[in-house]
């Protein structure tokens, strides 16, 4: 009678098949995509790019330029982000589809605590959560004649996943390429580029060394790239840039052949007229039953994650509204341009702040 009972406690324990799985390959899971860093390996001083091999469920096929959201646990909580992938999608030879683990490009930037984990704490074996890639600053089918790529720090990311599918191709189009960085051993991924501009006919690479020529402008642009406007045009870099460049597209008649992405929240503060002091108040996530005070630098979306929630998220600077979500009670300011929400509005948490105290139907 012992052995029954036991053996019927061992069968009705609420475990889910996924537990199971565990036992046997951590990257097995039907509740979510996971994936394992198989190497981490230094870009600079301040940059690493982690290789990981992705779970059952991952799908390969992703377009260059497209970014993942990586789930890491720190401290018992996952914390995630989104980092363009910088390796190549699936592709196919001689009918045989083929594909390489993932790698993903982080650089350390200030009270990153993810960032900074990555790039000097994370090691081979640890397993992360993964989202599917998306974005749409990826290259279209089939190519333009000539293309201009326009990088920046940590915005040659996204760029470095088109270039190595190009050179896979062996650069089908005529391709210009200017990265601005402030000294020539921050540049990630020198020598690769180098490499390119030596192998490829089709290719020219232009850097801009921030530190001792200052920042790139539409003259030295014009040097680079004399055509620049005919060309269509990938940027990738920090906000100010691709003001820059905006201006100088339209002022030229043709801003539709520019396309840009960028890495953080362009942020301008407190709505006209609030006082600095209205931003910050406490947040109740309606669905979690969770409570957390945030201050006014502090987006709805990085509370919610700091009170240890997994909210949706996609690239984080509100852009692709997958962390649109209601504001069931109370006052919530847009940081990027001070527009105020209120009770009953759909918000991007990414890139929202608390005013006052407020409800989200998350």
């Amino acid at each position: 009678m012992n052995m029954v009972r036991g053996a019927v406690a061992r069968l009705s324990h609420p475990l889910l098949p996924d537990d199971y799985a565990q036992l046997f390959n951590p990257l097995w899971s039907a509740r979510e995509l996971r994936g394992q860093i198989i190497e981490v390996r230094p870009e600079t001083a301040d940059s690493t790019t982690l290789v990981i091999r992705p779970g059952w469920g991952f799908d390969p096929r992703f377009a260059p330029g497209q970014y993942v959201g990586v789930g890491v646990r720190i401290d018992g909580r996952w914390v995630w982000r989104s980092y363009s992938l910088t390796s190549v999608p699936a592709y196919s030879i001689r009918g045989r589809a083929l594909h390489e683990p993932l790698s993903v490009t982080v650089r350390a930037v200030p009270a990153g605590r993810l960032s900074t984990h990555l790039t000097s704490g994370v090691r081979p074996g640890t397993v992360v959560r993964l989202q599917a890639p998306s974005g749409d600053f990826r290259l279209p089918d089939p190519l333009p004649g000539k293309i201009l790529f326009l990088s920046a720090g940590s915005g040659i990311t996204p760029v470095m996943s088109m270039l190595r599918s190009l050179a896979r191709q062996d650069m089908p189009v005529d391709v210009a390429h200017v990265h601005s960085e402030r000294t020539e051993q921050s540049v990630i991924f020198g020598g690769e580029l180098r490499e390119f501009d030596r192998n490829f006919a089709n290719l020219a690479f232009h850097l801009q060394l921030t530190g001792a020529q200052g920042r790139l402008d539409e003259r030295r642009l014009a040097e680079f790239v004399p055509d620049w406007r005919e060309r269509q045009t990938w940027a990738c870099g920090p906000p100010e840039l691709l003001e820059s460049l905006a201006s100088w597209w339209s002022a030229a008649g043709v801003p539709e052949r520019l396309k840009t992405e960028q890495f953080s929240l362009r942020r301008k503060g407190s709505p006209e007229g609030s006082g600095s002091g209205a931003l910050g108040g406490t947040i109740r996530f309606e669905r979690s039953k969770k409570e957390v005070t945030a201050d006014g630098a502090t987006t709805i979306l990085e509370a919610g994650e700091a009170a240890g929630l997994v909210l949706p998220f996609g690239c984080r600077m509100g852009i692709c509204h997958t962390c649109t979500a209601q504001l069931s009670a109370g006052v919530a300011c847009d940081l990027r341009n001070g527009n105020l929400h209120e009770e009953g509005e759909r918000i991007q948490t990414c890139c929202t702040a608390a005013v006052g105290n407020c409800i989200i139907d998350l």
